[in-house]
């Protein structure tokens, strides 16, 4: 049985229970340090400090007792020492004069190897969130403020996109308003003929590509031929179609026919005689029979031509092959019918005016790509003049094809009188459409002098024209006039006053009728034959 001990200090000590032997422990009641009275180590003494200070007022058997018996843990069995200072000087529990059992011999601890620290990193942690109706409420917000802001800018992109569809469609239509307006030729100052007037009377050197061509016709016999002219600068075509009966000089200066020089010279003495004419520069000849004509209808694929007349069929007799009326579509043999029709009293004109429509609908159907043009004109397999090769000839079409699919294309017939050229002709053809001026003769070039035969004597013509042939000029026919009494002999260039007054003299005028004034445009010296003149 164990000694109790009940005379401890219960104000400093408590009891908290009894080890094995059923001795009791006992512990230092905790009282506030700041309280000098309560606290038996003194005024200013913190338990939990480590230092030495001595209790106050403590029994010196209690204090020796404390020294010298170790505390006792009941749940380790065994009585240990301190491992600090601290921890030796203040005693948690002791059992009053009762000497501790005696400590078991304890066995040399090895060194417990010093664990290291373990480096802990952000993802080897995982966190949980926990569910807050606040937060799923703040998340709804957003959402909803993000789906409004998209909308927002989807309704601006659209906006955006409607107001630019709008623009383009007002500028389209705009655009197609003005082009409308132009093609029918209501906006003067951007209208269509305005354009080509403008383009027309554009000065300065004008640029134009002349070809002759000459129709054979190989059943009913006769020829028909035409200038086509490409003007290059004011981007516009041309057929102008030439009576046979227009009067040329041969290579000798004697005077014939446009007929019988294509008959008879051939085609450089043909062309050579209009250069000499009309101031023109052909740079090659087109000889088109009219088999080959039938060919080349069939090859573009037919044409579209108002006609105006009705064609009998040649080879039917009483059947109509061509019939009078608009966008008649003529195939090869119906086109050659058409265009070498001449109606009983008819001019030659007119059947001229037929031959223009046929060519102007061949090159409405042309390609306007030279290659392929080239390619037609090698299909015809016909043989063609030396001045003239398949790939050039080709070439120049496809230009005509494409002014006559764009509108600005135009056949006109050469007005002719009594085989020759009238000045107000001269003005409105030769000038605007064949070049304008008269081309400068080259050095060594004898003067042309047109003839104008107002004598009221048809034979004086040839007289005057052997005179001047004789004195080395070259004559150029310019038909009759209304009678007069005086000749007169008019230069419009000064350099030619010197031939205007030889020119006189071999004609047997008075140099008082040499003037200087407006000559023929195809002429260098201008004569008008009066009754004064006898050809003697």
């Amino acid at each position: 049985m164990n000694d109790r001990y009940d005379g401890y200090d219960q104000q400093n000590y408590e009891l908290v229970g009894y080890d094995e032997s059923g001795r009791p422990v006992y512990r230092p009641v905790q009282q506030a340090p700041s309280y000098e009275q309560n606290s038996p180590y003194g005024y200013g003494y913190d338990p939990y400090a480590g230092g030495q200070q001595q209790p106050t007022g403590q029994h010196p058997h209690q204090h020796q007792h404390q020294q010298q018996a170790p505390s006792y843990d009941p749940y380790c069995g065994a009585p240990h020492q301190a491992q600090q200072p601290q921890q030796a000087q203040q005693a948690t529990a002791y059992i009053p004069q009762q000497a501790p059992p005696p400590a078991p011999p304890q066995a040399p601890q090895s060194p417990q190897p010093q664990q290291p620290e373990r480096d802990y990193r952000t993802e080897q942690f995982e966190f949980v969130e926990e569910p807050d109706e606040d937060s799923e409420d703040v998340i709804d917000w957003l959402k909803f403020t993000e789906s409004r802001t998209e909308r927002r800018e989807e309704a601006r992109r659209r906006g955006r996109n409607r107001g630019i569809a709008l623009v383009v469609v007002l500028a389209l239509c705009l655009a197609g308003g003005a082009g409308y307006l132009w093609y029918q030729g209501k906006l003067p100052f951007l209208s269509k003929d305005a354009a080509k007037t403008g383009a027309a009377a554009a000065t300065g050197p004008q640029n134009r590509d002349v070809i002759v061509l000459h129709l054979h016709n190989t059943k009913g016999g006769g020829t028909s031929t035409a200038l086509l002219v490409n003007n290059t600068t004011t981007k516009r075509a041309y057929t102008v179609l030439l009576p046979n009966s227009l009067a040329l000089a041969n290579e000798d200066g004697t005077s014939t026919t446009l007929a019988k020089s294509v008959d008879e010279d051939g085609s450089s003495g043909t062309s050579d005689g209009l250069d000499t004419l009309l101031g023109t520069d052909i740079q090659g000849t087109w000889r088109l029979d009219t088999p080959y004509l039938n060919n080349l209808v069939e090859l573009v694929g037919n044409i579209d031509v108002t006609t105006n007349a009705t064609v009998p069929d040649p080879a039917k007799k009483g059947t109509v092959l061509v019939h009078k009326g608009a966008d008649q579509t003529l195939s090869g043999p119906a086109a050659v019918a058409y265009a070498t029709y001449r109606a009983k009293g008819e001019p030659q004109t007119a059947q001229l005016e037929r031959f223009g429509q046929v060519m102007q609908g061949v090159l409405r159907k042309l390609s306007s790509d030279p290659q392929a043009a080239t390619t037609t004109v090698q299909t015809l397999a016909q043989i063609l003049d030396p001045s003239l090769n398949e790939k050039d000839l080709g070439a120049f079409l496809a230009k005509l094809a494409d002014r006559a699919k764009e509108g600005d294309y135009k056949s006109e017939v050469l007005p002719v009188r009594g085989g020759a050229i009238s000045r107000s002709t001269a003005d409105s053809v030769v000038e605007n459409v064949l070049g304008g001026t008269v081309k400068s003769p080259s050095s060594g070039d004898s003067p042309r002098v047109g003839i104008e035969n107002a004598t009221g004597d048809k034979a004086r013509t040839e007289k005057a024209r052997v005179a001047l042939v004789n004195g080395g000029y070259t004559f150029v026919s310019g038909g009759t006039g209304t009678a007069v009494a005086s000749s007169r002999v008019t230069y419009a260039d000064a350099a030619h006053k010197k031939d205007a007054v030889e020119v006189a003299k071999t004609l047997g005028l008075p140099t008082s009728a040499v003037t200087k004034g407006k000559a023929a445009r195809n002429a260098d010296v201008s004569v008008v034959l009066g009754q004064d003149y006898t050809g003697r």
